[in-house]
């Protein structure tokens, strides 16, 4: 005969059999028993965190846990997967997932990550970075601007080759030469070669 036994557990030991431990009806300690989870997820209960087990005989063997403290509230047909620091990864409805609570974020590919999608959007309050040994940019038209007016300046440093026409709406500032193949000329007439 298989009983049902609700338990509060009081701890969880990790390995190839996983194991908790708690209480179960007054007087009723349960110590060391089996907990089942499903293929391809684990999860480690919190101490009070609620339990269902079932019991055949003297074997006892948790199939299911809970903790109401940490729950968090979703609609009809959504899916939450959360944790008691907060964080969340919670696909709503609009067909929408939603990333939050977490502090840090690391994906580990060994050799590559794809983007497909009409529209990227990037905010990042202190800095943003891209480290390769070879980046590549391919657009129909590249807008770099600095926000905030004259007082922020866009700085880059290294060797740039540039392919084709260049056009500057500004003054142009250098500390060294500025060498051609060609003329360089301004809106006089003068060019390197000659001035009026």
């Amino acid at each position: 005969m298989t009983k049902t036994i609700r338990t509060i557990i009081s701890g969880v030991i990790e390995g190839a059999i996983k194991r908790f431990s708690g209480a179960g009806r007054p007087g009723e300690t349960i110590d060391g028993r089996e907990y089942f989870q499903h293929y391809g997820f684990t999860s480690r209960p919190r101490s009070g965190a609620e339990g269902v087990c079932l019991k055949q005989g003297n074997v006892v063997f948790m199939i299911a846990s809970d903790d109401r403290r940490y729950r968090v509230q979703v609609e009809e047909g959504e899916v939450c997967l959360y944790d008691d620091q907060g964080q969340a990864i919670h696909l709503k409805r609009g067909k929408t997932v939603h990333v939050y609570g977490c502090d840090h974020v690391t994906v580990d590919a060994s050799e590559d990550v794809q983007v497909n999608t009409k529209q990227v959007a990037v905010t990042a309050s202190e800095s943003a970075q891209i480290s390769a040994p070879a980046v590549t940019i391919l657009t129909d038209a590249l807008n770099i601007q600095t926000l905030g007016g004259g007082g922020h300046v866009a700085t880059m440093m290294g060797n740039f080759t540039i392919t084709g026409s260049l056009a500057v709406d500004g003054p142009i500032s250098a500390t060294g030469n500025i060498t051609s193949d060609g003329s360089i000329v301004d809106t006089a007439g003068n060019t390197n070669h000659h001035s009026h």
